[in-house]
C-alpha cells in the first residue's frame, strides 16, 4: 500500500514557516486513552525560523534550531518549545541580519561597515555554525543538540534551557560528526566523521565516547578515536550522514556525493558560498561499502564491497547472520545530491509544481545488502551470499572486489520511507522484523509506515491534510514480542482547531491510541529522542 494522497491544498507550506517560542508549557485536550506506563518527555529538534528581518534562510537545514518538547505526566500533556541560544541564533538576532553562514544560506559582511572592515571580512574566513537543528542525543548524563560539525549544544531536556556550547575539534581529530551516533547499553557512544588522515589525505575516524566514569568527569574529555577508514579520494571525502553497526562491525557506505575540500576552503574567501556549493556527486565511482572491526578495532582492508551509485542518509539496520552481514539502507538512486531539492522554495511551491521536481529527483528504494565476511579467491564469478531468506547477491570479481547487487524492500515513484527506527534497545545490531519510517510523497513527510524487512508487509497511518514526523519507537515495559510497544510522533494538521498533536499508535498495528493536541502550529522537526 503506498500513498496516491494528492495535496493540492498546498497546506504543508505551514510547516515550514516560523514560529514564536513559548514562554511556557502549554496544556494539550486528550482524546483517546494513552498507555499509563507511557510518561516521559518527547524531545524534537528542527528548524523553527525562516527568516531574519529581510533575510530568508534558503535551505531546509538553515533554519535557526528550535528544541520541542511534548511532557507526559500522570495522564496530562503539555507542550514547551525554546529556541537554541546558539551563536547563530543570538548574533543573528542581535544583528537583525544572517550572520554565520548555513547549510545553503551565505551571510554577508555587515553593510554598515565601512569599506576595509568588509574587505577583512571577507578574508577572514567564514565561522563554521552551530546551529545545532538536526537530533538530540545523551552523552552520559548530559543532553546535546546537534548538527553535523564540530559543534555541539548542552541544553536542559526539563527547561529547554542552551547551557554550553562544545567544541569537539578539542578532544577529537575530526571535522565534523553525524547527528546519528549509536548508543550501547552501557552508555558508550559511537560516532564517525571525516579527518585528515596520513599524507594531508582525507579519511574517516570512527570515535568513542565512554561511558560516564567513575569520578563522574565529562565522558567527552576522554573521547577517542577508535580506527580510521580510508577516503577513496584523495581530496573529496563523501558526505556521511549515519553509519551501521552490528555486535562486532561497523559498516560504513562511501557514497558518490563528494564534499570538495578545495572548494570547501576557498569558498570562505567568495562572497555568497555555502556548504552546499562545496559538494559534488562522482559519476563514475559507485559506491562503496567499508567494514571495521570494534574488537579489537581495525580496518578490513582485504574486504572491498562494491555496487551502483545511490545516496544515502539513513541506515536503518544492520547485523550478523551465518558469516554474512546484513546492511538495510534508505537509498536514493544515481549519484545526483538528493539535498538539491530540499530548497525551502522548492517545498513550499505549489503541490504540482512539487510534484514536478520531485519527478526529476533521484527516486527512493529501501534495500537489503549483504556483506559475506569469508571469501576466497577461487570463489571468483560466483554469488557468494548464502542466506535463504534473501535474493541479495556478492560476486567476486578478478581484482578482489565483491560486487553487490541489493534485495528491495520497498519501493514505489517518488514514495519514501525515510527516517527509519527500530526496537533500538532490542534489535540494534541483531537480526530483526520491523522498521518503522516517515513517509514523504514527493518530499511532502503524509504518512506514518510500518515495514516488516523479512516478508515486506506494510501498515500506514494517513489522515488527510496531516504531515505526521518521524515516528519514534517506545517499548511496553516488560515487552516480549518486537513491536511491542508505541510509536511517538509529531502531526501538524494546518487547518484543525487545534493544529498541533502529539500522536500516539499502536506499533503492531498503527492503529491510534490517543493523540494530545495543542493549539498552535508546529514546523516541521527533523530528529529527537523519547526520555523516560
Amino acid at each position: 500500500m503506498v500513498s496516491r494522497v494528492e495535496h493540492p491544498a498546498a497546506s504543508y507550506k505551514k510547516i515550514f514557516e516560523s514560529v514564536e517560542e513559548l514562554n511556557e508549557p502549554i496544556p494539550a485536550v486528550i482524546t483517546g486513552v494513552i498507555p499509563s506506563w507511557l510518561g516521559g518527555s518527547l524531545l524534537r529538534m528542527g528548524p523553527g525560523l525562516f527568516e531574519v528581518g529581510d533575510e530568508h534562510f534558503q535551505h531546509l537545514f538553515d533554519g535557526q534550531a528550535l528544541i520541542h518538547k511534548f511532557d507526559l505526566k500522570n495522564g496530562q500533556v503539555t507542550y514547551y518549545r525554546k529556541f537554541i541560544r546558539t551563536d547563530a541564533y543570538v548574533r543573528a538576532m542581535t544583528e537583525n541580519r544572517v550572520v554565520i553562514t548555513e547549510f545553503g544560506t551565505a551571510a554577508y559582511p555587515d553593510p554598515c561597515k565601512n569599506i576595509f572592515s568588509r574587505f577583512f571580512t571577507y578574508f577572514r574566513g567564514i565561522e563554521v555554525t552551530d546551529n545545532c537543528l538536526v537530533n538530540i542525543y545523551p552523552i552520559g548524563e548530559d543532553f546535546y543538540a546537534v548538527t553535523e560539525t564540530n559543534y555541539i549544544t548542552k541544553v536542559d531536556p526539563d527547561s529547554l534551557e542552551t547551557l554550553k556550547k562544545v567544541d569537539l575539534c578539542k578532544y577529537l581529530s575530526v571535522n565534523g560528526v553525524t547527528a546519528h551516533p549509536h548508543t550501547e547499553r552501557d552508555g558508550t557512544v559511537y560516532n564517525i566523521g571525516n579527518c585528515f588522515g596520513k599524507n594531508m589525505s582525507l579519511a574517516y575516524n570512527i570515535v568513542k565516547i565512554p561511558p560516564v566514569p567513575k569520578d563522574k568527569s565529562d565522558p567527552i574529555e576522554k573521547s577517542q578515536v577508535l580506527v580510521q577508514l580510508p577516503s577513496s579520494e584523495r581530496l573529496k571525502p563523501s558526505y556521511v550522514h549515519s553509519f551501521g553497526m552490528t555486535d562486532n562491525y561497523f559498516v560504513f557506505v562511501e557514497q558518490p556525493v563528494k564534499i570538495n575540500l578545495l572548494k570547501f576552503l576557498s569558498a570562505w574567501s567568495f562572497r555568497g558560498a555555502t556548504y552546499m556549493d562545496c559538494f559534488e556527486s562522482n559519476a563514475s565511482m559507485g559506491t562503496w561499502f567499508h567494514l571495521a572491526s570494534k574488537e579489537p578495532a581495525g580496518y578490513l582492508s582485504s574486504h572491498k564491497f562494491r555496487t551502483s551509485a545511490f545516496n544515502l542518509f539513513h541506515h536503518i539496520n544492520a547485523y550478523e547472520d551465518e558469516g554474512f552481514i546484513v546492511v538495510d539502507l534508505c537509498t536514493w538512486k544515481g549519484h545526483e545530491f538528493v539535498y538539491n531539492y530540499l530548497y525551502l522554495a522548492n517545498l513550499k511551491e505549489e503541490w504540482e509544481e512539487v510534484k514536478k521536481a520531485a519527478a526529476r529527483a533521484p527516486q527512493p528504494e529501501v534495500r537489503r545488502y549483504v556483506l559475506p565476511l569469508d571469501i576466497h579467491r577461487e570463489d571468483q564469478g560466483k554469488n557468494l551470499v548464502s542466506l535463504s531468506y534473501t535474493t541479495a547477491t556478492a560476486v567476486l570479481d578478478s581484482d578482489g572486489t565483491i560486487w553487490l547487487e541489493p534485495e528491495v524492500l520497498f519501493s514505489g515513484p517518488r514514495q519514501a520511507f525515510e527516517f527509519p527506527q527500530i526496537n533500538y534497545s532490542k534489535c540494534c545490531g541483531k537480526k530483526y522484523s520491523f522498521a518503522y519510517g516517515l513517509g514523504l510523497n514527493h518530499f511532502i513527510p503524509d504518512r506514518i509506515v510500518k515495514l516488516n524487512v523479512q516478508t515486506k508487509e506494510i501498515w500506514v497511518w494517513q489522515e488527510e491534510d496531516s504531515y505526521p514526523s518521524e515516528p519514534l519507537f517506545v517499548p511496553s515495559p516488560g515487552a516480549t514480542q518486537e513491536d511491542d510497544g508505541v510509536l511517538l510522533s509529531v502531526v501538524v494538521k494546518p487547518g484543525a482547531q487545534r493544529p498541533g498533536s502529539l500522536l500516539v499508535l499502536d506499533a503492531r498495528n498503527l492503529t491510534e491510541l490517543a493523540r494530545a493536541e495543542v493549539n498552535t502550529i508546529i514546523p516541521i522537526t527533523l530528529h529527537g529522542m523519547y526520555k523516560p
